[in-house]
């Protein structure tokens, strides 16, 4: 189990950072930058990041992997991430004054894609690994 988490930890982060680097700053701040802390407190997104990779190996990976079942793994991995990133967004959208509409809209596709293909790739590769 240990080594499936850090296989999926690892996947998860390198797909999830290049998001974080590349289109996510620019796009945050123009639609919430009043909102945003001058420094990323990394004790809650390492936090996160922890429970996140744990919920997609209970989830999703285990059963999947085990069964080989990929497509219903990539499947439900992408129902787990939007599930996941809609209680966020939604729940800011229900209590916070003017959060954008498209900052949810855009979060909850990322959300799905990025559980859905780190799922997929993670059971691919502990298949083939033998994991």
């Amino acid at each position: 189990m240990i080594k499936r988490y850090l296989i999926i930890f690892a996947v998860f982060l390198v797909i999830d950072s290049a998001w974080l680097g590349l289109v996510a700053p620019k796009f945050y701040k123009n639609n919430i930058g009043h909102l945003m802390a001058d420094k990323v407190n990394f004790i809650p997104a390492a936090i996160f990041y922890c429970l996140y990779v744990l919920a997609i190996l209970v989830f999703i990976v285990n059963p999947y992997a085990d069964s080989g079942n990929l497509i219903k793994g990539l499947l439900l991995g992408s129902f787990l991430g939007l599930v996941m990133y809609a209680t966020y967004d939604l729940t800011n959208m229900a209590t916070l004054k003017n959060w954008p509409t498209i900052v949810t809209v855009v979060d909850l596709i990322w959300g799905a894609f990025v559980t859905g293909i780190t799922s997929g790739i993670c059971i691919k590769l502990i298949k083939v690994f033998g994991l």
